[in-house]
């Protein structure tokens, strides 16, 4: 994570980093002829082992990181279960609150003199009021808060998932992995804005103007951009009809995740 923490954002985001899943998205009727059951699994595990590892990272990139990691595991999972459109929708969503994420995480490095380690941070509300207010804005996307962004592409994938006829390891893994990034997502937030530590190394940086506006765009796209992209790519809205007790199962494991 040598670079730049905007050149992070566009990479991470929606460049280089996704590109293949794009490719692969593009591809995707030709590879319905084939048996991708081994590239799933590998999808899945992928999906949950850098969840996992996010809840075990201090280094604040390295977490957007696996996050970003981990989302790349989901969206190559729901493609080779059979909805490429799904994973097209959440790798747009993903690219509006993963950007916003790496830029308030680069304001926040910039102010701890470019020090990355999120137990050296603690009360940024602070000094950065407006930079943690988008930076939990682009953590509830990231979770799929509802009305959210992330909210529209994951509440469709979960649904296909849990309407389909998959095994109940298919389902396991993609329900315990919504706990993970709760989990890792909340975990990032306590020890930024409410960890009870000495910022010392915390210098006088003021909130750049400049900086603000690329922030304030991508904050508005990560509230709305979800509802536009659905409208846009579901002309005909999708519609999954399920029993409660399954429509209600990923709150559970968001509040075990909690």
């Amino acid at each position: 994570m040598a670079a730049p923490t905007p050149v992070s954002s566009l990479v991470h985001s929606s460049t280089l980093v996704t590109a293949g899943v794009y490719l692969l998205i593009r591809f995707s009727e030709m590879l319905s002829n084939f048996n991708c059951s081994f590239i799933l699994a590998l999808s899945m595990m992928t999906m949950f082992m850098a969840g996992l590892g996010a809840n075990l990272e201090f280094d604040l990139r390295r977490i957007i990181a696996l996050s970003t990691l981990r989302q790349l595991g989901l969206m190559m999972s729901i493609l080779f279960l059979g909805y490429p459109i799904l994973s097209f929708l959440h790798l747009l969503t993903h690219a509006f609150f993963k950007a916003l994420l790496f830029l308030c995480a680069g304001v926040m490095i910039h102010c701890m003199n470019d020090s990355q380690d999120i137990r050296y941070m603690g009360a940024m509300t602070s000094y950065l009021p407006f930079t943690c207010t988008c930076f939990c804005i682009s953590n509830m996307s990231l979770c799929g808060l509802p009305f959210m962004s992330g909210f529209y592409s994951k509440d469709l994938i979960l649904e296909a998932i849990t309407g389909s006829g998959y095994n109940f390891f298919v389902f396991l893994i993609f329900f315990v992995s919504i706990g993970l990034t709760v989990s890792y997502t909340f975990r990032v937030i306590y020890y930024v804005m409410f960890y009870n530590v000495n910022m010392h190394v915390c210098h006088g940086y003021g909130e750049d103007k400049i900086m603000m506006k690329s922030i304030i765009v991508l904050a508005l796209l990560a509230i709305s951009g979800g509802r536009m992209l659905r409208w846009l790519i579901f002309s005909v809205p999708e519609l999954f009809v399920l029993p409660l007790h399954l429509k209600l199962m990923p709150l559970v494991f968001i509040f075990l995740g909690g």
